[in-house]
Formats: structure tokens, C-alpha cells, sequence
């Protein structure tokens, strides 16, 4: 099976790890949709620390991702999932209701019904993001302390 995830991934941490892990988990094939440096700039509001070849080199790097291809259509992901075509989009817990990520994306169930596409939530992981490495770089802050219940596992098999 496919699987298909869009994002930024702007300063690849734990948090980016673990979720393309549970990907992995789930999936034989991850596919990613990149966000381009405009349409970050644009959405954000803040260009990414890290260009898109940057990400792009990681991400491929990583383990559990197999294919990288650019969300040229920005708001409108649906020309990336459309040319990735997968059996499954994965996203974070965080964009669960009462997020409405069906409006984010620009489609609905029933255009994900119609390619039979399943939708699937991955537990996000609260203790890191790329806003909170961010913020914590412009405050010499150190290492937030981690949830000590947060734990990072090799994949078996």
C-alpha cells in the first residue's frame, strides 16, 4: 500500500521522525507532498530556515520515505495526492476536529471516497516542532524537557 503525507518539515526533528515512522508502519511506500518555499512563505508568512532542496535531501535520506514530490498546488493538494496516488493520506493528530482539514486541503470525503482513498490520524507528538526549535534558538533557551512517557522505537521486522 501507498501512503501519502504533505508538509513543510522545516528543521527535520524527533517529532518528524516518529510520525514518518508510524507512516512507515502502516504503509508499504510513503510518498511526501513538499510544501514549496513560496507557498510556505506565503502561508506561514515566514520563509523556511531550511530551502526546499534541503528538505527535499532529508526527508530522502530518512528511512521511511521512499518518494518526495513538490506540492506545487499549494492550499490545493489534490494535483500532488492526484500524481502520488495512493491508498492512504496520513496527517497529525493535530489537524483532527475540530481542525477541518477537509477545508485545508480543498477536498472532501466524497472526493476521497471516489479514489478510494482512506484517511488515517497519526498521534502527534506535543513535545517538539519546528516553531517550538524556532522559539527556543531565538531565546538561547536549551532542550525542553521531554515527556517522560514519549519513547522513540525502531520500526520491527
Amino acid at each position: 500500500m501507498k501512503l501519502y503525507t504533505g508538509g513543510t518539515f522545516d528543521l527535520f526533528h524527533v517529532g518528524h521522525m516518529m510520525f514518518l515512522q508510524r507512516c512507515r508502519d502502516i504503509a508499504d511506500q510513503v510518498c511526501i507532498g513538499l510544501n514549496t518555499d513560496a507557498f510556505v512563505q506565503r502561508f506561514k508568512g515566514t520563509a523556511p530556515v531550511m530551502d526546499y532542496e534541503e528538505r527535499e535531501a532529508i526527508l530522502l535520506g530518512s528511512r521511511y520515505v521512499d518518494i518526495v514530490i513538490p506540492n506545487e498546488g499549494c492550499e490545493d493538494s489534490k494535483p500532488a495526492i492526484l500524481a502520488a496516488r495512493p491508498h492512504i493520506i496520513a496527517i497529525g493528530s493535530d489537524w483532527a476536529p475540530p481542525r477541518d482539514y477537509y477545508a485545508q486541503m480543498g477536498f472532501d470525503q466524497a472526493w476521497l471516497d471516489t479514489r478510494r482513498i482512506m484517511l488515517v490520524f497519526i498521534p502527534y507528538t506535543q513535545e517538539i516542532s519546528s516553531t517550538h526549535i524556532r522559539k527556543r534558538i531565538e531565546d538561547g533557551q536549551q532542550r525542553i524537557e521531554p515527556n517522560p512517557g514519549s519513547t522513540v522505537t525502531e520500526p520491527s521486522g
